[in-house]
């Protein structure tokens, strides 16, 4: 066996969306940063492993606009639509893994599991975790331990205080919890992927497949080729840490039984379809959650979340699975409980009450079960990961503890970094702010909403000028990256006839930034194939005129332009 030991800024475990974007966050804002995945893949419920799109505050169809998710969930999106046009989950997993790799303060450890912790007090000093594929184990010593597990494995590790199943009503004077706590949680499903082929196409399903053969033997759906049969859940009523492989081989099961029920029983659109997929790792909804700083609740929610340090925000639903999950049988099998769109998560959600150096992104936050169903979906872990990586960078860089970090410098910082913050606005530049401008809408602080664009036509340009020379170390640019699209990152299933590019025609592809100082010395930039919304150039010019001329889009008539900033 191997040995190898670390000593980090920041250790991550769990490599879904949450520990993803914390990992990145924190490795751009300078932090040395080891992640810790006990998956080959990276993404959690979204990676290839269980293939589940990533829904956030913005609902495909809803009616509140422009509140997707930005910063780096955002960059990851168009990535994949750049990188992986036809939309293949193996090629979305490359996408992820080359996001890690590229950050140089960030070091990837995949499939290696974390399974003993070491404590000084109330302190973690180190964890120990397991690389099988490699017979090595890794000896880890950090400052700051962020669990982004999803299970919250530090939790019986370390001692940390957590929550499991549903409170009772009274607890937290909340009206969606059972009037008795109990130990049920929202179950865990395993997605299967269908394609369409051009002839029909006869299914066998295995001998241990159920059999279900009357609409009425399933839960009160129609599925169709449309489906990504979310509904096939089971293990709420289990425990769903101890017994995910249990509920692995009674979804599976599920899993056939329903094809099996489409294909062969009734009517249901499926005759051309083939199954390509089925998954054989559950993809979880709830388990083990912190008992942090601040516990969010139901009422939190209600309210819409108006903390003072507020770092991100949700939108879902409060989207109530019951613990019966498939077998659940008066009814929906969830019920969809109205949130405020959007709503604010505290930093201090993600804070340990009892461990000093312990933080926390993901559906594992301190909320309260009836706020989970609300926070838990992958955008909003995504971003609740970046703010935290962001958190404890800047603690690191001010000497302080994260709970203490300028809550204000935090948010700005976010906010600079492409993460919306409701009911906040961010501050422009002083070197921005004293320029002359030809297009004030691209630095009044606000890069969303069509109100705020600046709209361009062939030979149109944004300009700013001087009185005289300035130093100009950074630009920063926000393109219209349709906020409102309708459309999914990762499909469902694969229809004969497929969308093969998805990336926002309204992105600005090609441009040039020109300078020019007052003795007619000119500095150009040129970018000829852009796809992300959100750029920053470090540029090292002394120019009295400074002008952003778009050239092409990647569709649209229009340039469409958020912000054009420097500093």
């Amino acid at each position: 066996m191997k040995n190898i030991s670390y000593q980090a800024d920041l250790c991550v475990v769990g490599g879904g969306m949450a520990g993803l974007c914390c990992a990145i966050a924190a490795a751009r804002h300078g932090s040395k940063v080891i992640l810790v995945q006990d998956r080959p893949v990276l993404g959690g419920n979204a990676s290839s492993e269980i293939r589940m799109w990533i829904g956030g505050a913005y609902r495909s169809g809803g009616s509140v606009l422009d509140i997707r998710e930005g910063g780096i969930v955002e960059e990851l999106f168009l990535e994949n639509f750049y990188l992986n046009p036809a939309l293949k989950f193996p090629i979305w997993d490359s996408v992820l893994y080359g996001k890690a790799k590229a950050e140089k303060n960030l070091t990837l450890l995949l499939n290696t599991s974390c399974f003993d912790a070491t404590m000084d007090g109330n302190r973690i000093a180190s964890i120990r975790a397991w690389q099988s594929n490699a017979e090595t184990f890794h000896h880890i010593s950090a400052t700051y331990f962020a669990d982004c597990s999803g299970d919250s494995i530090l939790a019986p590790l370390t001692g940390a205080e957590f929550m499991y199943g549903r409170e009772a009503k009274a607890t937290f004077h909340e009206t969606i919890p059972p009037d008795v706590a109990d130990q049920k949680t929202m179950g865990m499903s395993c997605l299967f992927q269908i394609r369409e082929t051009d002839h029909k196409v006869s299914f066998t399903p295995p001998p241990w497949a159920y059999k279900f053969e009357s609409d009425a033997d399933l839960p009160p759906v129609s599925p169709d080729q449309n489906d990504n049969f979310w509904w096939i859940e089971v293990g709420g009523e289990w425990d769903c840490i101890h017994d995910t492989d249990r509920c692995r081989d009674e979804l599976v099961k599920i899993c056939y039984g329903v094809w099996d029920h489409m294909k062969n029983y009734g009517d249901h659109g499926v005759d051309n379809w083939e199954m390509e997929w089925i998954g054989f790792l559950p993809g979880k909804r709830e388990s083990r959650r912190y008992v942090g700083k601040h516990v969010v609740t139901q009422n939190d929610v209600e309210a819409k979340g108006c903390f003072d340090d507020i770092v991100a925000y949700a939108g879902w639903s409060m989207d109530d699975h019951f613990p019966e999950g498939f077998y659940y049988r008066k009814g929906l099998t969830t019920v969809f409980h109205p949130a405020p769109r959007p709503w604010g998560l505290p930093l201090r959600c993600m804070i340990s009450a009892n461990i000093e150096n312990l933080v926390f992104a993901g559906r594992n936050i301190s909320v309260t079960h009836a706020a989970l169903s609300s926070s838990r979906v992958m955008a909003t872990c995504a971003i609740l990961g970046q703010a935290l990586g962001t958190a404890v960078a800047r603690a690191i860089q001010e000497g302080c503890s994260v709970e203490q970090v300028d809550i204000r410098r935090l948010q700005q910082t976010l906010m600079a970094d492409d993460c919306y913050i409701p009911r906040h606005q961010r501050e422009v530049p002083a070197l921005t702010a004293q320029a002359s401008c030809n297009a004030e809408v691209v630095r009044n602080g606000i890069d969303r909403g069509e109100e705020n664009l600046w709209i361009g036509g062939a030979g149109e340009f944004v300009e700013y000028r001087w009185d005289e020379d300035r130093q100009i170390r950074e630009i920063r640019l926000v393109f219209d990256n349709d906020m409102n699209r309708k459309y999914h990152n990762m499909p469902c299933n694969y229809p004969l006839t497929q969308t093969k590019f998805k990336l926002p025609q309204t992105l600005i592809r090609e441009y040039r930034i020109e300078g020019e100082r007052s003795d007619g010395e000119r500095f150009s930039l040129y970018v000829g194939d852009n796809h992300q919304r959100f750029v920053r150039h470090a540029v090292d010019w002394q120019v009295r005129r400074l002008r952003f001329i778009p050239l092409s889009t990647h569709g649209c008539e229009q340039f469409r332009l958020f912000d054009f900033e420097i500093q």
